[in-house]
Protein backbone atom coordinates (compact mmCIF):
# COMPACT_ATOMS: atom_id res chain seq x y z
CA UNK A 1 0.00 0.00 0.00
CA UNK A 2 1.27 3.46 -0.82
CA UNK A 3 1.68 6.02 1.93
CA UNK A 4 0.20 9.48 2.08
CA UNK A 5 2.08 12.12 0.15
CA UNK A 6 1.62 15.88 0.39
CA UNK A 7 -0.41 17.25 -2.47
CA UNK A 8 0.68 20.33 -4.47
CA UNK A 9 -0.16 23.72 -3.05
CA UNK A 10 0.56 25.17 0.37
CA UNK A 11 -2.25 25.14 2.91
CA UNK A 12 -3.30 28.25 4.76
CA UNK A 13 -3.19 28.28 8.55
CA UNK A 14 -6.98 27.87 8.60
CA UNK A 15 -6.68 24.54 6.79
CA UNK A 16 -4.47 22.82 9.37
CA UNK A 17 -6.54 20.46 11.48
CA UNK A 18 -6.41 20.42 15.24
CA UNK A 19 -7.71 17.05 16.36
CA UNK A 20 -9.56 16.32 19.58
CA UNK A 21 -7.44 13.72 21.45
CA UNK A 22 -10.60 11.69 22.10
CA UNK A 23 -11.17 11.43 18.35
CA UNK A 24 -7.67 10.14 17.76
CA UNK A 25 -8.07 7.60 20.56
CA UNK A 26 -11.49 6.55 19.25
CA UNK A 27 -10.06 5.85 15.78
CA UNK A 28 -7.33 3.65 17.26
CA UNK A 29 -9.84 1.79 19.44
CA UNK A 30 -12.23 1.25 16.53
CA UNK A 31 -9.41 -0.04 14.38
CA UNK A 32 -8.53 -2.55 17.11
CA UNK A 33 -12.16 -3.67 17.35
CA UNK A 34 -12.27 -4.36 13.61
CA UNK A 35 -8.99 -6.27 13.80
CA UNK A 36 -10.40 -8.42 16.63
CA UNK A 37 -13.52 -9.02 14.51
CA UNK A 38 -11.35 -10.09 11.55
CA UNK A 39 -9.40 -12.53 13.71
CA UNK A 40 -12.62 -13.98 15.10
CA UNK A 41 -13.94 -14.66 11.59
CA UNK A 42 -10.55 -15.61 10.07
CA UNK A 43 -10.61 -12.76 7.56
CA UNK A 44 -7.84 -10.62 6.10
CA UNK A 45 -9.47 -7.21 5.87
CA UNK A 46 -12.64 -5.12 6.03
CA UNK A 47 -13.99 -2.92 3.25
CA UNK A 48 -16.13 -0.01 4.47
CA UNK A 49 -18.03 1.92 1.82
CA UNK A 50 -21.13 3.29 3.55
CA UNK A 51 -20.94 6.95 4.68
CA UNK A 52 -22.04 5.90 8.18
CA UNK A 53 -19.20 3.38 8.45
CA UNK A 54 -16.68 5.87 7.09
CA UNK A 55 -17.82 8.60 9.49
CA UNK A 56 -17.80 6.20 12.47
CA UNK A 57 -14.31 4.80 11.91
CA UNK A 58 -12.82 8.22 11.15
CA UNK A 59 -14.61 9.95 14.02
CA UNK A 60 -16.66 12.22 11.77
CA UNK A 61 -15.06 12.12 8.31
CA UNK A 62 -17.14 12.46 5.16
CA UNK A 63 -16.67 10.23 2.10
CA UNK A 64 -19.46 11.80 0.05
CA UNK A 65 -19.36 14.60 -2.46
CA UNK A 66 -20.78 17.47 -0.43
CA UNK A 67 -24.13 16.54 1.03
CA UNK A 68 -25.05 14.13 -1.76
CA UNK A 69 -25.29 10.35 -1.61
CA UNK A 70 -22.43 10.07 -4.10
CA UNK A 71 -19.58 8.33 -2.26
CA UNK A 72 -16.04 9.12 -3.38
CA UNK A 73 -13.92 6.91 -1.11
CA UNK A 74 -13.83 3.64 0.78
CA UNK A 75 -11.77 2.35 3.70
CA UNK A 76 -9.72 -0.84 3.51
CA UNK A 77 -8.81 -1.99 7.01
CA UNK A 78 -6.18 -4.61 7.83
CA UNK A 79 -4.37 -5.46 11.04
CA UNK A 80 -1.56 -3.09 10.07
CA UNK A 81 -3.16 -0.28 8.09
CA UNK A 82 -6.13 1.99 7.50
CA UNK A 83 -6.14 2.71 3.78
CA UNK A 84 -8.32 5.24 1.95
CA UNK A 85 -9.29 4.08 -1.56
CA UNK A 86 -10.22 7.00 -3.78
CA UNK A 87 -9.46 8.93 -6.97
CA UNK A 88 -7.02 11.78 -7.40
CA UNK A 89 -9.83 14.32 -7.82
CA UNK A 90 -10.94 13.66 -4.23
CA UNK A 91 -7.82 12.69 -2.30
CA UNK A 92 -6.70 16.29 -1.68
CA UNK A 93 -9.91 17.30 0.08
CA UNK A 94 -10.09 14.08 2.03
CA UNK A 95 -6.63 14.45 3.55
CA UNK A 96 -6.61 18.23 3.89
CA UNK A 97 -10.10 18.57 5.34
CA UNK A 98 -11.17 15.19 6.73
CA UNK A 99 -8.37 12.80 7.63
CA UNK A 100 -5.00 14.53 7.72
CA UNK A 101 -2.81 13.54 10.68
CA UNK A 102 -5.07 10.67 11.75
CA UNK A 103 -2.94 7.75 10.61
CA UNK A 104 -4.63 6.90 7.33
CA UNK A 105 -2.81 5.84 4.19
CA UNK A 106 -3.79 6.59 0.62
CA UNK A 107 -4.19 4.39 -2.43
CA UNK A 108 -5.59 6.29 -5.38
CA UNK A 109 -6.26 6.03 -9.10
CA UNK A 110 -6.91 8.74 -11.65
CA UNK A 111 -10.35 10.30 -11.87
CA UNK A 112 -11.08 8.53 -15.17
CA UNK A 113 -11.32 5.16 -13.40
CA UNK A 114 -14.32 4.30 -11.27
CA UNK A 115 -13.41 3.74 -7.63
CA UNK A 116 -15.04 0.30 -7.74
CA UNK A 117 -12.22 -0.91 -10.01
CA UNK A 118 -9.64 -0.04 -7.36
CA UNK A 119 -11.78 -1.68 -4.70
CA UNK A 120 -12.04 -4.85 -6.77
CA UNK A 121 -8.28 -4.96 -7.24
CA UNK A 122 -7.61 -4.55 -3.53
CA UNK A 123 -10.01 -7.25 -2.31
CA UNK A 124 -9.07 -9.82 -4.97
CA UNK A 125 -7.63 -12.98 -3.47
CA UNK A 126 -8.35 -11.95 0.12
CA UNK A 127 -10.97 -12.84 2.66
CA UNK A 128 -12.76 -9.52 3.13
CA UNK A 129 -15.73 -8.48 5.25
CA UNK A 130 -17.78 -5.63 3.81
CA UNK A 131 -20.47 -3.33 5.16
CA UNK A 132 -22.46 -3.65 1.92
CA UNK A 133 -22.64 -6.27 -0.85
CA UNK A 134 -19.56 -5.99 -3.07
CA UNK A 135 -17.76 -8.40 -5.42
CA UNK A 136 -16.58 -11.51 -3.57
CA UNK A 137 -16.62 -9.89 -0.12
CA UNK A 138 -18.61 -11.40 2.73
CA UNK A 139 -21.48 -9.11 3.76
CA UNK A 140 -21.15 -8.47 7.49
CA UNK A 141 -23.21 -5.28 7.43
CA UNK A 142 -25.31 -6.13 10.49
CA UNK A 143 -22.33 -7.11 12.63
CA UNK A 144 -20.28 -4.08 11.59
CA UNK A 145 -23.18 -1.66 12.11
CA UNK A 146 -23.54 -2.93 15.67
CA UNK A 147 -20.13 -1.46 16.49
CA UNK A 148 -21.33 2.14 15.99
CA UNK A 149 -23.24 2.38 19.27
CA UNK A 150 -23.10 3.68 21.92
CA UNK A 151 -21.45 6.99 21.06
CA UNK A 152 -18.48 8.34 22.99
CA UNK A 153 -18.28 11.53 25.00
CA UNK A 154 -16.80 13.70 22.25
CA UNK A 155 -19.60 12.59 19.92
CA UNK A 156 -22.27 13.48 22.48
CA UNK A 157 -20.62 16.90 22.82
CA UNK A 158 -20.90 17.32 19.07
CA UNK A 159 -24.59 16.41 19.25
CA UNK A 160 -25.20 19.00 21.99
CA UNK A 161 -23.79 21.72 19.75
CA UNK A 162 -25.61 20.41 16.71
CA UNK A 163 -28.90 20.19 18.61
CA UNK A 164 -28.65 23.75 19.88
CA UNK A 165 -27.96 25.09 16.39
CA UNK A 166 -30.55 22.95 14.62
CA UNK A 167 -33.24 23.99 17.10
CA UNK A 168 -32.26 27.63 16.51
CA UNK A 169 -32.67 27.19 12.74
CA UNK A 170 -36.16 25.76 13.09
CA UNK A 171 -37.27 28.23 15.76
CA UNK A 172 -35.94 31.26 13.85
CA UNK A 173 -37.87 30.18 10.76
CA UNK A 174 -41.06 29.55 12.74
CA UNK A 175 -40.83 33.05 14.25
CA UNK A 176 -40.18 34.93 11.05
CA UNK A 177 -42.03 33.59 8.00
CA UNK A 178 -45.05 35.50 6.77
CA UNK A 179 -48.65 34.34 6.66
CA UNK A 180 -49.37 33.12 3.13
CA UNK A 181 -45.85 31.96 2.33
CA UNK A 182 -45.73 28.46 0.92
CA UNK A 183 -44.47 25.35 2.65
CA UNK A 184 -41.64 25.27 0.10
CA UNK A 185 -40.69 28.86 1.05
CA UNK A 186 -40.54 27.86 4.71
CA UNK A 187 -38.54 24.71 3.96
CA UNK A 188 -36.09 26.80 1.95
CA UNK A 189 -35.64 29.29 4.78
CA UNK A 190 -34.97 26.41 7.19
CA UNK A 191 -32.45 24.78 4.84
CA UNK A 192 -30.70 28.12 4.29
CA UNK A 193 -30.18 28.59 8.01
CA UNK A 194 -28.96 25.01 8.38
CA UNK A 195 -26.45 25.14 5.54
CA UNK A 196 -24.96 28.39 6.83
CA UNK A 197 -24.01 26.37 9.92
CA UNK A 198 -22.75 23.41 7.90
CA UNK A 199 -25.74 21.32 8.93
CA UNK A 200 -26.78 19.16 6.00
CA UNK A 201 -30.58 18.82 5.69
CA UNK A 202 -31.36 15.11 5.78
CA UNK A 203 -35.11 15.76 5.84
CA UNK A 204 -37.34 18.82 6.15
CA UNK A 205 -41.10 18.63 6.74
CA UNK A 206 -43.47 21.58 6.81
CA UNK A 207 -46.93 20.59 8.00
CA UNK A 208 -49.04 23.56 7.06
CA UNK A 209 -52.68 23.95 8.14
CA UNK A 210 -53.09 20.31 9.13
CA UNK A 211 -51.99 18.65 5.89
CA UNK A 212 -49.83 16.22 7.86
CA UNK A 213 -52.93 14.71 9.44
CA UNK A 214 -53.74 13.01 6.16
CA UNK A 215 -50.17 12.47 4.99
CA UNK A 216 -48.01 11.61 7.98
CA UNK A 217 -44.82 11.58 5.90
CA UNK A 218 -45.71 14.87 4.24
CA UNK A 219 -42.67 16.89 3.18
CA UNK A 220 -43.65 20.28 1.73
CA UNK A 221 -45.36 21.67 -1.35
CA UNK A 222 -46.53 24.93 -2.88
CA UNK A 223 -49.51 25.24 -0.53
CA UNK A 224 -49.65 28.48 1.49
CA UNK A 225 -49.56 28.42 5.29
CA UNK A 226 -52.34 30.60 6.65
CA UNK A 227 -53.32 29.06 10.03
CA UNK A 228 -50.64 26.98 11.75
CA UNK A 229 -47.52 25.07 10.94
CA UNK A 230 -45.11 22.45 12.32
CA UNK A 231 -41.56 22.57 11.00
CA UNK A 232 -39.51 19.40 11.44
CA UNK A 233 -35.86 19.18 10.44
CA UNK A 234 -33.39 16.32 10.54
CA UNK A 235 -29.84 17.55 10.24
CA UNK A 236 -26.46 15.87 9.84
CA UNK A 237 -23.01 17.15 10.70
CA UNK A 238 -19.75 15.23 11.14
CA UNK A 239 -21.77 12.14 10.27
CA UNK A 240 -24.19 12.42 13.20
CA UNK A 241 -27.97 13.00 12.99
CA UNK A 242 -30.52 14.91 15.06
CA UNK A 243 -34.21 15.76 14.66
CA UNK A 244 -36.28 18.62 16.05
CA UNK A 245 -39.71 20.15 15.43
CA UNK A 246 -41.49 23.31 16.54
CA UNK A 247 -45.11 24.34 16.08
CA UNK A 248 -46.54 27.81 15.62
CA UNK A 249 -50.01 29.22 14.96
CA UNK A 250 -51.25 32.56 13.73
CA UNK A 251 -53.54 34.32 16.21
CA UNK A 252 -57.02 32.84 16.31
CA UNK A 253 -55.98 29.44 14.94
CA UNK A 254 -54.13 28.01 17.94
CA UNK A 255 -57.30 26.36 19.31
CA UNK A 256 -57.33 23.93 16.39
CA UNK A 257 -53.77 22.67 16.90
CA UNK A 258 -53.01 23.08 20.60
CA UNK A 259 -55.09 20.21 22.11
CA UNK A 260 -53.57 17.66 19.74
CA UNK A 261 -50.12 19.22 20.31
CA UNK A 262 -50.39 18.79 24.09
CA UNK A 263 -51.45 15.16 23.76
CA UNK A 264 -48.59 14.49 21.35
CA UNK A 265 -46.18 16.07 23.83
CA UNK A 266 -47.42 13.77 26.59
CA UNK A 267 -46.78 10.72 24.41
CA UNK A 268 -43.34 12.03 23.45
CA UNK A 269 -42.31 12.82 27.04
CA UNK A 270 -43.40 9.36 28.14
CA UNK A 271 -41.05 7.88 25.57
CA UNK A 272 -38.23 10.15 26.70
CA UNK A 273 -38.67 9.52 30.42
CA UNK A 274 -38.81 5.75 30.00
CA UNK A 275 -35.84 5.50 27.62
CA UNK A 276 -33.77 4.04 30.41
CA UNK A 277 -30.40 2.44 30.71
CA UNK A 278 -30.59 -1.34 30.30
CA UNK A 279 -34.25 -1.27 29.25
CA UNK A 280 -35.28 -3.02 26.06
CA UNK A 281 -37.20 -0.85 23.61
CA UNK A 282 -40.40 -2.88 24.00
CA UNK A 283 -40.47 -2.04 27.73
CA UNK A 284 -40.41 1.66 26.88
CA UNK A 285 -42.91 1.22 24.07
CA UNK A 286 -45.48 -0.49 26.30
CA UNK A 287 -45.72 2.69 28.36
CA UNK A 288 -45.95 4.91 25.29
CA UNK A 289 -48.75 2.81 23.84
CA UNK A 290 -50.71 3.02 27.10
CA UNK A 291 -50.63 6.84 26.90
CA UNK A 292 -51.99 6.75 23.35
CA UNK A 293 -54.82 4.56 24.61
CA UNK A 294 -55.46 6.47 27.84
CA UNK A 295 -56.09 9.74 26.01
CA UNK A 296 -58.30 8.24 23.32
CA UNK A 297 -55.77 7.99 20.49
CA UNK A 298 -55.55 4.20 20.26
CA UNK A 299 -55.02 4.08 16.50
CA UNK A 300 -52.74 7.08 16.06
CA UNK A 301 -49.43 5.29 16.49
CA UNK A 302 -50.33 2.91 13.66
CA UNK A 303 -50.21 5.76 11.12
CA UNK A 304 -46.50 6.57 11.22
CA UNK A 305 -43.16 5.61 12.76
CA UNK A 306 -42.48 6.86 16.28
CA UNK A 307 -38.74 7.43 16.14
CA UNK A 308 -35.48 5.54 16.33
CA UNK A 309 -32.12 5.17 17.95
CA UNK A 310 -30.01 7.45 15.77
CA UNK A 311 -26.30 8.07 15.27
CA UNK A 312 -24.13 7.76 12.17
CA UNK A 313 -27.16 6.32 10.38
CA UNK A 314 -30.34 8.32 10.69
CA UNK A 315 -32.06 5.17 11.89
CA UNK A 316 -29.64 2.82 13.60
CA UNK A 317 -32.47 0.93 15.35
CA UNK A 318 -36.20 1.62 14.80
CA UNK A 319 -38.59 2.05 17.72
CA UNK A 320 -41.08 -0.77 17.17
CA UNK A 321 -43.40 -2.47 19.67
CA UNK A 322 -41.60 -5.81 20.14
CA UNK A 323 -38.00 -4.69 19.81
CA UNK A 324 -35.62 -6.38 22.25
CA UNK A 325 -32.81 -3.92 21.52
CA UNK A 326 -31.26 -2.91 24.82
CA UNK A 327 -30.67 0.79 25.49
CA UNK A 328 -27.34 2.00 26.88
CA UNK A 329 -25.96 5.38 27.98
CA UNK A 330 -24.63 7.32 25.01
CA UNK A 331 -27.35 6.22 22.62
CA UNK A 332 -29.21 9.14 21.00
CA UNK A 333 -32.91 8.64 20.35
CA UNK A 334 -35.38 10.55 18.21
CA UNK A 335 -38.87 10.50 19.71
CA UNK A 336 -41.48 11.60 17.19
CA UNK A 337 -45.12 11.44 18.20
CA UNK A 338 -48.01 12.33 15.93
CA UNK A 339 -51.67 12.90 16.77
CA UNK A 340 -54.06 14.33 14.22
CA UNK A 341 -52.59 17.55 12.81
CA UNK A 342 -49.84 17.71 15.46
CA UNK A 343 -46.32 16.34 15.40
CA UNK A 344 -43.58 16.61 18.05
CA UNK A 345 -39.99 15.57 17.37
CA UNK A 346 -36.93 15.96 19.58
CA UNK A 347 -33.70 14.08 20.25
CA UNK A 348 -32.40 12.84 23.58
CA UNK A 349 -29.38 10.90 24.78
CA UNK A 350 -29.92 7.94 27.08
CA UNK A 351 -28.00 8.48 30.34
CA UNK A 352 -27.24 6.33 33.36
CA UNK A 353 -29.85 8.31 35.23
CA UNK A 354 -32.68 9.82 33.21
CA UNK A 355 -32.08 11.37 29.81
CA UNK A 356 -30.42 14.42 28.30
CA UNK A 357 -32.36 16.64 25.89
CA UNK A 358 -30.13 17.34 22.88
CA UNK A 359 -32.51 19.78 21.15
CA UNK A 360 -33.18 22.46 23.77
CA UNK A 361 -35.61 25.34 23.34
CA UNK A 362 -34.60 28.82 24.46
CA UNK A 363 -36.86 31.86 24.29
CA UNK A 364 -39.71 29.64 23.14
CA UNK A 365 -43.05 29.33 24.99
CA UNK A 366 -43.05 26.41 27.41
CA UNK A 367 -45.64 24.09 28.86
CA UNK A 368 -45.21 21.59 31.69
CA UNK A 369 -46.13 17.98 31.01
CA UNK A 370 -46.44 15.61 33.96
CA UNK A 371 -45.22 12.02 33.77
CA UNK A 372 -45.64 10.06 37.00
CA UNK A 373 -46.14 13.43 38.75
CA UNK A 374 -42.79 14.63 37.45
CA UNK A 375 -43.12 17.96 35.58
CA UNK A 376 -41.15 18.16 32.35
CA UNK A 377 -40.88 21.43 30.39
CA UNK A 378 -41.67 21.09 26.70
CA UNK A 379 -42.09 23.52 23.78
CA UNK A 380 -45.63 24.85 23.50
CA UNK A 381 -47.31 26.27 20.41
CA UNK A 382 -45.89 29.69 19.51
CA UNK A 383 -48.75 32.11 18.76
CA UNK A 384 -47.95 34.98 16.38
CA UNK A 385 -49.97 37.78 14.83
CA UNK A 386 -50.69 37.13 11.18
CA UNK A 387 -48.48 39.16 8.88
CA UNK A 388 -48.37 39.09 5.09
CA UNK A 389 -45.64 40.17 2.68
CA UNK A 390 -45.87 43.83 1.73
Amino acid sequence: MSSISLLPGAMSSGEFQVHVPERVEAIENRHRRIVAFLKEHVLDAALLTRPSSFAWLTGGGNNTRGASSDTVAALFITADARVVLTRNADSGRLFDRELGGLGFQLKERTWQEDCSVLMSDVVRGRGVASDAPFANCEDYSLRLSGMRLPLERFEIRRLRTLGLELAHCVEATARSFNCGETEADIAGQTAHRMLRRRIYPERIQVWGDGRGERYRHWGFDDDPVEQFCTITAIGRREGLHLAVSRTMAFSGHEKRIRPAHLDALLVQVTGMCFSRHDWEIYETWNRVQRIYEKFGHTEEWHFTDQGCVTGYELCEVPIVPKSEFRLQPGMPMIWQSSIGPAQCADTIAVAKSGFELLTPFEGWPKVEVNVKRLPVSRPDVLVRPATTPS
